[in-house]
């Protein structure tokens, strides 16, 4: 059994914060201060004026636009998604989040209306530009900032108006390719995480890998008062670094990307960071690159003041099925068995919840590595064993197996089957398999999870008070498939090849539902209280119609929102932000399925649906809720390509 777990003695946090927040203990006093409520990402409220016996009663209060119009009047033909993942930020009556250009607006929380709009700091030529999943909110004493980073830049804006600090950076703002490698370019939709007196931001990077040799994804830190670069952490380390023996034939030297594209948790009070680290180049073929290969999909804890390691676990060994980390580390104050633990846990694309001390990274509950299927691929040096955590259970489906496969009648079984005879099939870890060119070669390996999960980027909530997980997941294979390089255009053996979503008969899916599902888990017992499907979907297909099945559940990315009395959830998007639509591949019957209009609020001990209401479009933002003028606000993000964006604020009535 390897060692996936290591500390490093002797790094101790010194100092306290004057009022330090609680940072796995949700949304405090009303507001909603960072992306998931906390900066433990709970995405948890302990409001209760919205409950079981009013939320039918529930009114749209105000809505708004994603983009103010203000910009459009300076350039009419101003082009921008209809889709946020932005998260807005609420404080002091005062709510502020990036449109979908990237600039930030700050509206009042009761009427909706806009209180500022940041300029584009190149005047209408700088109007372009992408959303991002939101700001981070920083104070000490008298002082506040509101920080953004948008394209290539990090900002530092005053709450009142919206303008620059000036002292910040170079006029207000620092370029992200400091500490960087020579030539490389940054991009990120993410939303910063502001720790003591540091704001540590990750990367997006390329899934399409041309060499070997890449430009690593590593974190930073940068000081909030002046912008200045604190620390730099290797996501691959680098001679003479911790987790080189990982790497065979010294590959780390040239090996890249592993960055962290998800975002961030912190403990402010320990003063640490919790980092979901992404795979390593290249995330479907690793000849070039034997060995575990550290920092690559782990979850990494650092001190949030140097940068230091203080803990890792790999949650995947040796990646190749794209399984990164896809969300923040839910930190949650646990009893397990009687003694009280101080918990993080980080939701995979596998369907497991890996659950540790957030002191010291020891497993809270066992942590086997167990043997799984390896390689035919020319060259690969696949792990011989993969980290499976004993509790919780898995909370999605795992494996492409016949038995895994739909089964509504015999006749699509037996169809199900024949479509799989062309691919590789197994349990999960199994690799990525050459996909031929001949009419009877295999095209590839159907994975199960997917690369979209089990969880993804919407992540979990966690309700302090009970002791709660809750989990929105899906049910979505993938072909991993990889092809031969071609000499002439890379110096890889293999590259990743169509990647592409699989179906099953008739238009239906290929596995068993439900398709989008909620979980709870007790976290103070490691065990699941319940799990329902969430959405109808495909219940009605000519094919199954007859049968009168129950909900299927909807394959959507929809981010949870709780409170002391609900547990609300959409149905997720048809289209991520900039209009692309999910996945590809997927059959017209099946993408009107692929998310849902429908926002619901769930029982949260039992799973039943209290209420629902039908939104203009889906949504893929998190819901927020906040106090205001003595009534509770529930603000959820809609829109899609052909339904124009907006915010709409929910409460009852006066």
């Amino acid at each position: 059994m390897r060692p996936a777990l290591s500390l490093v003695m002797g790094v101790v946090v010194i100092g306290s914060l004057a009022n330090p927040a609680a940072a796995q203990y949700g949304a405090t006093d009303g507001e909603w201060r960072a992306f998931a409520g906390d900066a433990g990402s709970t995405k948890y409220s302990s409001l209760d004026q919205i409950d079981a016996d009013n939320v039918g009663s529930l009114d749209i209060a105000w809505r708004r636009p994603l983009v103010d119009p203000s910009y459009l009047e300076m350039n009419p033909e101003l082009r921008y998604s209809n889709v946020s993942s932005a998260a807005p930020l609420v404080i002091d009556g005062v709510g502020y989040v990036p449109n979908s250009i990237g600039l930030v607006e700050a509206f009042d929380v009761e009427t909706g209306e806009t209180l500022w709009a940041q300029p584009p700091y190149g005047g209408i030529e700088d109007l372009r530009g992408a959303g991002t999943r939101g700001v981070a909110y920083w104070s000490e004493g008298d002082e506040e900032r509101i920080l953004v980073q948008r394209g290539e830049y990090l900002y530092a804006l005053r709450p009142d108006t919206g303008a620059l600090f000036d002292d910040f950076g170079d006029g207000g703002r620092v370029h992200l390719t400091i500490g960087l490698a020579e030539g490389a370019r940054y991009r990120w939709g993410g939303a910063p995480t502001v720790v003591r007196d540091v704001v540590v931001l990750g990367q997006s990077m390329s899934d399409t890998f041309q060499t070997k040799e890449a430009i690593r994804g590593d974190v930073r830190a940068f000081d909030v008062r002046t912008g200045e670069l604190r620390w730099v952490f290797h996501t691959i380390p680098q001679a003479g670094e911790f987790g080189t023996d990982t790497w065979a034939d010294d590959s780390y030297a040239y090996s890249g990307h592993a960055p962290v594209w998800a975002l961030f948790a912190a403990d402010e009070e320990l003063g640490y960071v919790y980092m979901p680290v992404s795979s390593p180049t290249n995330d479907m073929y690793g000849g070039h690159r034997g060995g575990d290969n550290l920092y690559g999909q782990s979850i990494v804890c650092v001190d949030a003041t140097t940068g230091e390691r203080v803990w890792h676990f790999q949650t995947v060994h040796h990646g190749l099925w794209d399984y990164d980390p896809p969300a923040a580390p839910i930190l949650m104050d646990l009893t397990v068995d009687g003694r009280e633990v101080k918990a993080v846990v980080q939701l995979t694309k596998q369907a497991f919840a890996f659950a540790f001390d957030r002191v010291n990274g020891d497993p809270i509950w066992p942590i086997e590595e167990r043997p799984v299927p390896q390689s035919a691929a020319p060259g690969e040096l696949t792990s011989p064993t993969q980290p499976f955590p004993t509790k919780p259970p898995p909370f999605d489906r795992q494996g492409a197996t016949i038995e895994n496969l739909i089964d509504f009648t015999p006749e699509l079984r037996v169809e199900a089957v024949e479509i799989t005879d062309r691919y590789v099939i197994g349990p999960m870890f199994t690799p990525p398999s050459i996909r031929g060119d001949g009419p009877n070669d295999r095209q590839g390996t159907i994975q199960l999870p997917g690369s979209q999960g089990g969880a993804d980027v919407q992540g979990g909530a966690f309700d302090p008070e009970t002791g709660y997980l809750y989990i929105p997941s899906i049910t979505s294979p993938f072909v991993a498939d990889i092809l031969e390089g071609n000499p002439d255009r890379t110096n890889l053996n293999y590259v990743k090849g169509s990647r592409q979503w699989i179906g099953g008969p008739r238009g239906l899916p290929l596995f068993k539902p439900p398709y989008g599902r909620i979980t709870a888990i007790d976290m103070n017992r490691g065990e699941i209280v319940w799990m329902t499907p969430n959405g109808d979907g495909p219940r009605n297909h000519p094919a199954i119609a007859h049968l009168n099945l129950g909900k299927l559940g909807v394959p959507g990315r929809p981010a949870p929102l709780l409170t002391k009395t609900l547990l609300f959830l959409g149905e997720g998007s048809t289209n991520l932000p900039g209009g692309s639509r999910v996945p590809e591949g997927m059959p017209p019957q099946i993408v009107t399925n692929y998310g849902g209009r429908t926002f619901r609020a769930y029982d949260k001990a039992t799973g039943d649906v209290i209420w629902e209401t039908e939104l203009p479009a889906g949504t893929l933002a998190p819901p927020v809720t906040y106090m205001a003028g003595g009534r509770q606000y529930l603000l959820v993000a809609t829109g899609d390509t052909d339904t124009p964006g907006e915010t709409l604020a929910f409460a009852l009535p006066q």
